[in-house]
Order: structure tokens, then sequence, then C-alpha cells
């Protein structure tokens, strides 16, 4: 039974920033393809960061050179550092896994495993 656990959100002002993470259970997370998503209220859950057992990492072009995906294997926790923060990026972000070891796709339906999600609210 895997269970992901999201900490770290908050409120912060424009430009700040904050650190998502998400402890695992269950399976070793390193093996599979992690990812953090984000759904904002009235839009459609989307892809932001991807990182699959290689270590290698993918970002949807609105947080690229601003977010950073990141895994500790010793603590088995995926990281999501966000840096000048915007206010399109409030939503709820959630931590998602993959039974796959590449991340062949980005939508929601190539992953199963899903944490309950932490408000992240940037205010102007």
């Amino acid at each position: 039974q895997v269970q992901l656990v999201e900490s770290g959100g908050g409120s912060v002002q424009a430009g700040g920033s904050l650190r998502l993470s998400c402890a695992a259970s269950g399976y070793t997370i390193r093996n599979y393809c992690m990812a953090w998503f984000r759904q904002a209220p009235g839009k459609e859950r989307e892809g932001v960061a991807f990182i699959d057992r290689t270590g290698s990492t993918g970002y949807t072009e609105s947080v690229k050179g601003r977010f950073t995906i990141s895994r500790d294997n010793a603590k088995n926790t995926l990281n999501l550092q966000m840096n000048s923060l915007k206010p399109e990026d409030t939503a709820v972000y959630y931590c998602a896994m993959s039974e796959r070891f590449y991340c062949l796709r980005t939508a929601v339906d190539f992953f199963r495993y899903w944490g309950q999600g932490t408000q992240v609210t940037v205010s102007s």
C-alpha cells in the first residue's frame, strides 16, 4: 500500500519561495517516475515537474528556471523547491507516483498514486 503525504504549503507574497515535501511509504520512490501536479480553482490538474529513476527531470514551461524537483533517497521523500513565486502559481499541489520507471507520459492517468494535496497561495 503506497501512501504519499505532502507538506510545506502555505501563503507567500509574490517573489517569495516555498519548499514542498512528499513523504512516501510502501514503495521506494527512487525506482519510479514521480511528479508534482497542481490544480487551481476551476482549472484542470496539470503536471508541473517530473523525475524518473535516472534522476532526469522535466518541467512545464511556466515554471522552468523557478522550480526544482528532487528526491532524498535516504528519507524516501520527493521535494519541490519553488522560487520567484507568482500569483498564478496559486493552487493545490499534489505529489504523484507512477508504477513505471520512466516518465513516458505526463498525463494524470499515467500516475496511480496520489497524495492528499497541499495548498499554495501567492499574493501580489
